[in-house]
């Protein structure tokens, strides 16, 4: 895939997903929303989760519930969020992703609530944030951590959904792919940075990416290495560079049994070759 198709596919599901609020506007006014979320316990703490794991276990995982992809298909035909949730909490999961996004990867705002509701450690919605209604969505549904994709956003929409979720006592996960990104992200008050090793305009992973981003961080934020990372091997070369924390998604999801899964990555922390 040329990298002209590769932005034209990340522009359309941009444009779906703004043509997808705009509806979900009409259906679910945001009064309505603001009351749910209003109602809802507080936050989890997904950072905080995080950091008692690596502290606990040497590496922080945040692992992913996601049925479909765009460039995969199915994933996992047996898909059952909430025996995920369990299944991830008992293998030593810090905290769970889960996609919500439905047209592109066959997810649902259910599967966030069932995979909350069966599990106590945070959630992350893992969707494309394109409007302020998202974030205020997000916390109805019980989120706890909400992504924000820097190429997908302007500085002032980063900025405006950032406090919106800061203000629900949410964390935000900026994502990053390069240099330029990076610089933009560390202007934003959130602690979070992931770094996607899957470079978005060719469609390529390498793990070099976040080992080249990681010395342009400065002490005080938070890394979250994102994609790529297959087994202990991969999360033990990020180690080598002060990562602990990860997001893993379909490594995991390809696994018949997920919770011995995560128990095998986490056996290799501290490991560092």
């Amino acid at each position: 895939m040329n990298a002209t198709a590769t932005a034209t596919v990340l522009d359309r599901i941009c444009a779906e997903k703004r043509k997808q609020v705009a509806e979900q506007k009409s259906r679910r006014p945001i009064q309505e929303l603001l009351k749910r979320a209003q109602d809802q316990a507080p936050p989890r703490g997904f950072a905080a989760s995080l950091d008692r794991k690596v502290a606990e276990l040497g590496w922080g995982l945040i692992t992913e519930i996601k049925k479909a992809s765009p460039s995969a298909g199915i994933i996992r035909p047996d898909f059952k969020p909430e025996l995920l949730a369990r299944a991830y909490q008992r293998g030593g999961a810090a905290c769970l992703s889960v996609l919500t996004d439905q047209k592109f990867f066959q997810g649902t705002d259910a599967d966030l609530g069932a995979a909350r509701s069966a599990c106590d450690i945070p959630v992350l919605r893992k969707d494309f944030m394109v409007d302020p209604y998202q974030i205020v969505e997000a916390r109805a549904l019980g989120a706890d951590c909400i992504l924000l994709i820097v190429a997908s956003l302007t500085d002032a929409e980063l900025g405006q959904m950032e406090d919106i979720a800061l203000g629900y006592g949410m964390d935000v996960l900026i994502e990053v792919h390069d240099e330029a990104e990076l610089e933009r992200a560390l202007k934003l008050k959130s602690p979070l940075i992931g770094i996607n090793n899957r470079d978005l305009k060719i469609m390529k992973t390498d793990l070099a990416t976040t080992e080249r981003l990681v010395p342009l961080i400065p002490e005080g934020k938070i890394i979250v290495s994102e994609s790529g990372l297959e087994g202990p091997g991969d999360l033990r070369r990020m180690a080598a560079i002060g990562v602990k924390r990860f997001l893993i998604g379909e490594a995991l999801m390809r696994r018949p049994d997920v919770e011995q899964a995560v128990k095998v990555l986490l056996a290799g922390a501290g490991k560092v070759e």
